[in-house]
């Protein structure tokens, strides 16, 4: 999985073991920020069910302001983490769970 297009385009990214998520496929991204990409410069963006934070992540390299990631599972705030990490966006994004 990686971010596939904007300031950090071809960054790979961690990814979740296992069947608790099923990543975005990059057409998927690609169409959905093809639809979106005139709402996203210096926007929030919410990614609710992030997994690894590629929606979100990807909303930032191409110039969100913002990008909120929240998941219930524990694994997958601490993979969405790393990537923040990864691709030097900490100050843009913020980390949101209810893991129990």
């Amino acid at each position: 999985m990686r971010i596939i297009a904007g300031e950090k385009r071809g960054t790979k990214l961690y990814t979740l073991e296992g069947l608790n998520t099923r990543p975005t496929l990059d057409r998927v991204k690609e169409s959905l920020f093809n639809i979106i990409q005139s709402e996203i410069r210096d926007s929030i963006f919410l990614d609710i069910f992030a997994g690894s934070g590629a929606i979100g992540l990807e909303a930032v390299s191409r110039g969100a302001k913002k990008a909120i990631l929240c998941d219930n599972n524990k694994q997958a705030i601490q993979i969405i983490k790393k990537n923040i990490e990864k691709t030097r966006v900490s100050r843009q994004s913020r980390t949101l769970s209810n893991a129990i």
